[in-house]
């Protein structure tokens, strides 16, 4: 096993989990408890995991809010951009809708009719589900209490199953150099899978998500359609994007 992805199991074992010991690391992985430190030392330094005495503790809580908690967050620029994004979707279309905070707004402003719609969203599929125009599909799955996302095996085999016209995609961070990423290897895989079977890929991210980087990489940024945000970024983001073939809507 390469370094990276002894650090990468490491980091998602602690953020299960209450905290490890080194000892405890070193014999799992089979390696020097120093080999474990450094590890942890550099685990740390990304803001990933909390070194302790002899161990270490997640940061999780840190990295992630609750659903509840994110909602209030940003409430009208996440109002304006399901706007936007509502605006995109029309009649006849299939589309899936990921879980999150922001992409629950489309489900205020959607007017297209006779539409199909997969969602990993407990929140989305409530919302959704009295439309007698549109056709719901919810991916089941395991359901993560701090987000309300299905998340898992069963609900990547879903999406699987299905090619759409358009997703809309949430997302913690975005950064130039880093790509487009969330605090969890699940909702990553969620939504990876959600990109391979769409036509056309939209990001939802107000602009408290821009420069922002979390552990685990969902895409680059050239792998998006269109990025809907709440306002116009800086000249030299907006060449970036646009030389890369990604439009901008706000």
């Amino acid at each position: 096993m390469f370094a990276e992805e002894r650090r990468m199991e490491i980091a998602e074992i602690i953020n299960r989990g209450d905290s490890v010991k080194v000892s405890q690391l070193a014999k799992r992985f089979n390696v020097s408890e120093s080999t474990i430190r450094r590890d942890l030392n550099e685990l740390e330094k990304h803001g990933l995991i909390l070194r302790t005495h002899g161990g270490a503790v997640s940061t999780i809580s840190k990295l992630e809010a609750t659903f509840v908690e994110k909602q209030d967050k940003c409430a009208e620029e996440k109002e304006r951009i399901g706007k936007i994004a509502a605006e995109q979707i029309k009649d006849g279309d299939t589309v899936i809708l990921d879980s999150g905070t922001t992409t629950l707004y489309i489900s205020k402003f959607i007017k297209a009719k006779n539409i199909i719609v997969i969602t990993n969203s407990i929140a989305l599929t409530y919302e959704l589900s009295n439309r007698d125009d549109i056709q719901l599909i919810n991916t089941g799955g395991i359901i993560r209490s701090n987000t309300k996302a299905q998340v898992g095996s069963i609900t990547e085999k879903v999406i699987r199953q299905f090619r759409v016209d358009k997703v809309f995609l949430g997302a913690n961070g975005i950064s130039l150099e880093f790509g487009v990423t969330t605090p969890t290897l699940q909702e990553a895989g969620v939504k990876q899978a959600m990109i391979d079977v769409a036509d056309k890929v939209y990001l939802l991210v107000d602009e408290s998500k821009f420069g922002k980087v979390y552990f685990s990489w969902i895409c680059d940024i050239k792998d998006i359609d269109y990025i809907i945000t709440n306002k116009k970024r800086n000249e030299e983001e907006m060449e970036y994007f646009h030389n890369l073939g990604v439009n901008l809507l706000y």
